[in-house]
C-alpha cells in the first residue's frame, strides 16, 4: 500500500517538489533531488554524495521513465528525518541507457527505507499514474497520485 496522503504531506513538502526541473545529466538530476532533501532538513549534505555513489554501484532506474535515487547503506547516518523529493524534468536525461523524466529522491532509516521504496515502486507500476505524474501541475496533485 502506498503512503497515505497525510504521510506524504509530511515526507514530501511542497518545496521538495520541482515540476519544471532541467538537468543536463543523471548526476545533475541526482544532485538536484538530493539538494531538495537537504533543503527540507531530511539529510546532511554528505547524503547527496552517497546518492551518486549508489548510482555508480547500481542504477536506481525503475522503469517507465522513473528513477528513485537514494543513498547507500552506509549513508543512513546522514538521514536526519525521512523525506522525499520529486523532480519532473522538462527533457529526459539518460539514466543507465534509459530516458528518465521523473526523479523521486528517497531518504529513510533502516527497514523503513525498504518499505517506502517498495510502496512507491508499487504505486508507480500503474502506467496511468506515472503518466498523470508527468502531467501534474501542482504539489497537491503529485502527493495525491503517489498516495492513491
Amino acid at each position: 500500500m502506498a503512503p497515505t496522503l497525510d504521510e506524504l504531506s509530511r515526507l514530501l513538502p511542497t518545496p521538495s517538489i520541482n515540476l519544471s526541473a532541467r538537468a543536463a545529466t543523471r548526476d545533475d538530476a541526482v544532485r538536484q533531488a538530493g539538494a531538495l532533501l537537504v533543503a527540507a532538513g531530511a539529510v546532511d549534505p554528505d547524503y547527496v554524495d552517497q546518492m551518486l555513489e549508489r548510482e555508480r554501484i547500481v542504477s536506481t532506474f525503475v522503469g517507465d521513465g522513473i528513477a528513485m535515487p537514494h543513498g547507500t547503506l552506509t549513508a543512513k547516518s546522514d538521514v536526519i528525518n525521512e523525506g522525499l523529493s520529486v523532480l519532473l524534468l522538462a527533457k529526459p536525461v539518460d539514466w543507465a541507457g534509459q530516458p528518465v523524466t521523473l526523479v523521486i529522491g528517497i531518504a529513510a532509516h533502516g527497514r523503513r527505507y525498504i518499505t517506502l521504496l517498495s510502496q512507491l515502486a508499487a504505486a508507480l507500476l500503474d502506467e496511468g499514474r506515472a503518466t498523470s505524474l508527468r502531467e501534474a501541475t501542482t504539489a497537491e496533485r503529485v502527493r495525491a497520485l503517489l498516495a492513491s
